[in-house]
């Protein structure tokens, strides 16, 4: 039986750190989100990106995508609570994704990550495991993937919940997948971080 799943990308957030408004920022000729939706098309059936701050610009940006099957894919869906922060605008992204097996959950500002990555990382899924969370050279980075039970719970826990704490107590089986792509650990928060990100 395929899998179903479900991308979840976060572009609700002010970018305060940045200065600039972090999805709309361009690598390699277009936005970090289409860069990020486009790669996630590949193995995920559907799309949802959580809008806030800007929405319009962001619904505007979408609209350039001239792949029709892509564009098929993503469903945009406006987090009322963003500025409560990103724990909310997950779990408003979750909620539009019913009859989901697997979700990855994705930022924004990782759109140097190869495409060969998320094909390995899905292949990562097996019996027994709920939550994915890629490594390299013992740092855990993103995106992460994990299952409906894990969803259920993140959906059921307080806003003011977070990742961290949530899954620090829940008896849920956690992979580390110990990968070769350095890129999981890009961190988008500063100008200096993005010139870095495009001279390289």
């Amino acid at each position: 039986m395929e899998i179903k799943n479900c991308g979840i990308i976060l572009a609700a957030g002010f970018s305060g750190r940045m200065g600039k408004f972090k999805p709309l920022l361009n690598y390699k000729g277009k936005s970090f989100l289409r860069n990020v939706a486009e790669k996630l098309s590949l193995v995920c059936n559907k799309i949802v990106v959580v809008t806030g701050y800007k929405e319009d610009e962001i619904i505007k940006d979408l609209s350039l995508i001239e792949d029709k099957n892509l564009k098929q894919k993503i469903t945009t869906v406006k987090n009322p609570e963003f500025e409560k922060g990103m724990f909310t605008s997950l779990q408003t992204g979750l909620s539009a994704c019913e009859g989901t097996d697997w979700f990855l959950y994705s930022f924004v500002d990782q759109p140097d990550l190869p495409e060969e990555f998320y094909f390995e990382f899905f292949h990562q899924i097996e019996d027994g495991v709920n939550w994915i969370q890629p490594a390299y050279k013992g740092r855990k980075g993103h995106p992460i993937l994990f299952d409906k039970l894990t969803a259920s719970k993140i959906l059921e826990a307080p806003e003011s919940a977070n990742l961290r704490v949530l899954f620090g107590k829940e008896d849920l089986v956690k992979k580390i997948w110990d990968c070769n792509f350095p890129q999981i650990l890009t961190d988008i928060d500063t100008p200096e971080n993005y010139r870095a990100l495009v001279r390289d």
